[in-house]
């Protein structure tokens, strides 16, 4: 039997409130000192919707809703390290207390969408825009 390589599934969180957006400044390579969105891969076995609020939990030790799919996002380069897909969600938080995994984040703000920072890894850039033309 071949096997074949196949892209690794991710899911990237757009957290909001109050017209601002939680970023988290990442610990790890690659972009680390970037800014990011909240996200990770997807496990076996594991719904994506669960994955999302898992990866979210994790992170920035908050509890969300998600309300909508913003898009996919698969451009093969879009992660130096491999090939993969992410589906990308809008998510409200459900609690208030941001907690960061130290090991995997340096930091995490919230920004008013007009001013994010200019180093934004991975394609988030792209993620937020399109977030943003939704909600024109």
């Amino acid at each position: 039997m071949k096997l074949f390589k196949t892209p690794i599934l991710m899911v990237d969180a757009i957290i909001h409130s109050q017209k601002k957006i939680l970023l988290i400044k990442r610990n790890v390579e690659p972009f680390k000192n970037c800014w990011c969105l909240v996200g990770g891969k997807v496990r076996y076995g594991e719904r994506i919707e669960d994955a999302l609020k898992r990866e979210v939990k994790e992170e920035v030790g908050l509890k969300v809703k998600v309300e909508r799919f913003i898009g996919f996002f698969d451009d093969p380069k879009r992660d130096p390290r491999w090939h993969s897909i992410s589906l990308a969600f809008e998510v409200k938080p459900l609690s208030k207390k941001v907690e960061i995994d130290k090991k995997e984040v340096l930091e995490a703000r919230w920004f008013e969408v007009n001013r994010l920072p200019k180093k934004i890894g991975f394609d988030h850039k792209k993620i937020i825009k399109r977030w943003l033309e939704l909600n024109e």
